[in-house]
């Protein structure tokens, strides 16, 4: 994939050392409706993953070499240096939330709305947040009371190629389901859900599963217009590891993989055939309106 510049502005990041060890999300966290993508289907994670490798992420690239203990202005220094966002995954993480960020921006404003960009949070194995302490084996989440995006990379890393969704768009999917539980926070639909929930417990999954697949068209939407207006071109093998993700991390795949029965009664994120119907849904409409998945 290619961007219109190799700018990249680390304004809106948080690059967090080790957190807190062992933690787990509290009362406040958004995993299941408005979580990571693969949210309460963590304890599978567990079991595929081990738990992580325990390794500290701090910044690397393609070969693994770490750089741990960078400043802000040291990180944003090296991610403008040519060849850096296709060297460094954190510069290449950056800079697809600087896009995402540039299209929502645009497209609020054309709606007359505001839009304000979410925290982007880089950690290593755990962290603390507004949401309770969690580690990097929930995988990429985005918290509400932070309004934050939280990811270890490295994690992610691993997550990917265990659930078979390789490739950078897949990254750049994943950062933008995240960018679209924000949205779905700064417009009210996440709290409106959430009293839904409370007031129907027997709905809870099924409002899940709406949020989640609402994430997942609103990453398709960015990925429409940032394609369509030019701030990245994509190649049909890059939209084909987009599609690829949603469907990896549909609840029946992932259940499948691990070796137990489906159960629908337990979905909380929804199939991979609805994911990848519903990006592809924001990807060929590029138009918000088009994600009521709660119709």
């Amino acid at each position: 994939m290619k961007f219109d510049d190799n700018r990249v502005d680390v304004s809106r990041v948080d690059r967090r050392g080790r957190g807190m060890t062992g933690g787990r999300v509290g009362p406040g966290m958004a995993i299941g409706g408005g979580g990571g993508v693969v949210g309460l289907l963590v304890l599978l994670a567990f079991t595929l993953l081990g738990g992580g490798d325990g390794t500290s992420l701090g910044t690397f690239d393609n070969s693994g070499t770490s750089a741990s203990g960078e400043t802000l202005e040291q990180t944003e220094a090296r991610c403008n240096t040519d060849g850096a966002i296709d060297q460094y995954d954190d510069c290449f993480a950056i800079k697809v939330t600087n896009e995402i960020d540039e299209v929502w921006t645009a497209e609020f404003t054309e709606r007359n709305a505001d839009y304000s960009p979410p925290q982007l949070v880089l950690f290593e194995q755990s962290v603390s947040t507004g949401c309770g302490a969690t580690s990097a084996q929930v995988g990429p989440f985005y918290c509400p009371p932070d309004q934050g995006v939280f990811i270890d990379l490295r994690f992610m890393q691993q997550l990917q190629a265990q659930l078979g969704a390789e490739g950078r768009y897949a990254k750049a999917y994943i950062l933008a389901h995240e960018v679209g539980h924000h949205i779905q926070n700064i417009t009210g639909t996440e709290a409106q859900v959430r009293a839904e929930q409370r007031a129907d417990p027997t709905r809870a999954n099924d409002l899940s599963v709406s949020m989640e697949l609402q994430a997942d068209c609103y990453a398709g939407v960015w990925s429409g217009l940032a394609n369509e207006q030019g701030n990245l071109a994509i190649t049909d093998a890059e939209l084909d590891q987009a599609l690829g993700a949603a469907e990896a991390v549909g609840d029946d795949a992932i259940q499948s993989q691990g070796g137990g029965s489906v159960n629908p009664e337990s979905f909380t994120h929804g199939t991979s055939e609805q994911r990848r119907e519903w990006f592809m849904t924001g990807y060929t409409s590029r138009d918000i309106d088009s994600c009521n998945t709660f119709a």
